[in-house]
C-alpha cells in the first residue's frame, strides 16, 4: 500500500508522478490548491514555483522543518495546517479551491527514520502511527488473537499465508511481546519462508498493520468525498496511490459504474444517476526514467478527474470494494 515516494538520491522533496500531477491540477496561476498529504513538502513547493496558493495537511509532526521552510520562502501563498486529509473540506472552509491533490500512504521520509517502525529494513520501534498517537503496531499484534489478526493481514496486504503468520506470532508473544520490526520481519520470514528474488515476506504483513494502525482506508474514502464537497465544477482532483487497494477505490469513485453490476437487458431502464466528476482521466504511471531514478515508484498511478456541476453526495463506502477485516465490529 501507499508510500509517497521520493528519489533515493535526491532531496526528499521530489515526489513522483510531479509533471503528471501539475498537468492534471493546471491552470496553477492564482489558483488555490490543497495538498492533503504534505509529507517532504514536494507537491507543495511545485505548486508555489507555478504560481498556485497552497494550503497543506499533514498530521505527521514532523513535518515541521519542512513547513519552516515554505512559510519562509512563500509567506503570502503558503499556509499549513496540522490535521489529516480527510477533514481538508473544514481546514478551508470559506475558501474558494480549485483543485486538491492527495498523496496517499506513508512518505520516505517515514520509511528511513528507524525510530517510527515502518520499516522491516531497519532496527526500530514496532510503531508504525503517522500522527505518532493512539494504538501501535505492536499493541495490534500482541493483543489481537489468532483468528483477528489473520483476517487483518488477508484484508489489508492480501497475504494469503496469513493464518500461518499469525500461529507463528502468537506463539512467539507467548514467551516475550513482539516489539520490534526486525523481530517481526524475522519471525515472518520463519514462518513462510523465502525465495531469492521474490520481495520480502514481511512486505503485505507491515503493509496491513500499518494501514490498520492509521485507518488509512477509512481516511482515504472520507477525503476523497471531503474533496467533493469543497471542490465547485470545474475543480481538479489529483490522487496519486500506491497500492491495487487504494487505487481500486479512488477508480471507483471517480466512475461508479466500474464496480456497479451490469444492468440487467430484462429490467426496465433506469435513468443514470448524476456524474460527480468528469473528464476522467486514464491511469498515469511512471514513464523509465523516473523508474530509473526512483525504483520506489514503480507502484505508483495517478488518477485525476475535474468536479462536474451535480451535488455532492453523502459518504458511501457503497460500491467502492473497500476491504473489510472479516469478523471485526
Amino acid at each position: 500500500m501507499g508510500q509517497r515516494i521520493v528519489p533515493d538520491n535526491q532531496e526528499p522533496h521530489v515526489p513522483v508522478l510531479l509533471a503528471e500531477v501539475l498537468d492534471a491540477l493546471r491552470p496553477l496561476k492564482g489558483a488555490l490548491i490543497v495538498d492533503g498529504t504534505f509529507g517532504a513538502g514536494g507537491y507543495s513547493r511545485a505548486l508555489l514555483d507555478a504560481g498556485a496558493r497552497v494550503v497543506a495537511i499533514d498530521r505527521d509532526p514532523n513535518v515541521a522543518p519542512h513547513v519552516e521552510r515554505l512559510q519562509a520562502q512563500f509567506p503570502q501563498t503558503f499556509q499549513f495546517v496540522p490535521g489529516t486529509f480527510s477533514e481538508l473540506d473544514q481546514v478551508v472552509a470559506g475558501q474558494a479551491v480549485d483543485g486538491v491533490v492527495l498523496d496517499i500512504g506513508v512518505s520516505s521520509m517515514q520509511l528511513d527514520e528507524a525510530d517510527r517502525g515502518f520499516s522491516f529494513m531497519r532496527e526500530g520501534p514496532l510503531d508504525m502511527r503517522m500522527a505518532q498517537s493512539g494504538e501501535s503496531a505492536a499493541d495490534l499484534v500482541n493483543t489481537l488473537d489468532e483468528a483477528e489478526l489473520a483476517n487483518l493481514l488477508y484484508a489489508y496486504g492480501e497475504e494469503r499465508k496469513s493464518r500461518r503468520i499469525a500461529q507463528f506470532i502468537v506463539a512467539a508473544r507467548a514467551n516475550e511481546p513482539i516489539t520490534t520490526t526486525t523481530q517481526l520481519a524475522r519471525l515472518i520470514e520463519k514462518a513462510i519462508g523465502r525465495k531469492p528474488g521474490d520481495m520480502h515476506p514481511a512486505t503485505r504483513s507491515f503493509q496491513a498493520l500499518r494501514i490498520a494502525v492509521n485507518a488509512e482506508f477509512d481516511q482515504l474514502v472520507d477525503g476523497l468525498f471531503a474533496a467533493e464537497r469543497v471542490l465547485p465544477e470545474g475543480g481538479r482532483l489529483a490522487v496519486v496511490t500506491f497500492h491495487s487497494l487504494e487505487d481500486r477505490i479512488v477508480k471507483r469513485f471517480f466512475d461508479p459504474d466500474k464496480g456497479g453490476p451490469a444492468q440487467s437487458r430484462h429490467m426496465p431502464v433506469t435513468q443514470a444517476p448524476e456524474r460527480r466528476w468528469v473528464n476522467v482521466a486514464k491511469a498515469a504511471k511512471p514513464g523509465a526514467e523516473e523508474l530509473e531514478r526512483n525504483p520506489r515508484a514503480r507502484s505508483s498511478i495517478l488518477r485525476a478527474a475535474v468536479r462536474s456541476a451535480a451535488p455532492a453526495r453523502p459518504v458511501s463506502f457503497e460500491g467502492l470494494a473497500v476491504p473489510t477485516v472479516r469478523g471485526a465490529a
